[in-house]
């Protein structure tokens, strides 16, 4: 009877050692880093660049799960969560920047044939 006492009393040491480890506090910094990311290639206009598009819209998802996450207090969930979507917007602000700068040489490109045949720019 001594050990079924003692596994219970052990069992629920545990048990409130675990639940205290799991209370993270919310992931606010990580969730604005998210955010500022997203809103840089919204800015940016990652919705003309598909590839752009996608990756901006994936991490507007994973930001609104991340809020529903944090909302039911599961900070560990939403941190990772917003690890995800920082990682898509960053990639969505990428190919933006490429896009524009691609869209720039080819404007530079048109620019250097009209001078080279003689015309105005």
């Amino acid at each position: 009877m001594k050990n079924v006492t003692f596994a219970c009393a052990l069992a629920a040491m545990l048990a409130a050692l675990a639940a205290c480890g799991s209370s993270l506090p919310p992931p606010s910094d990580r969730l604005a880093t998210a955010e500022a990311a997203a809103r840089s290639a919204r800015e940016l206009g990652a919705e003309r660049e598909p590839k752009a598009a996608l990756h901006l819209k994936l991490a507007e998802e994973q930001i609104d799960q991340a809020k529903n996450l944090m909302k039911d207090s599961d900070n560990k969930r939403a941190d990772l969560v917003l690890q995800r979507a920082s990682a898509d917007a960053e990639l969505s602000v990428m190919l933006a920047k490429e896009n524009n700068a691609r869209g720039e040489a080819d404007k530079a490109q048109e620019k250097l044939k009209s001078l080279k045949a003689g015309g105005r720019p």
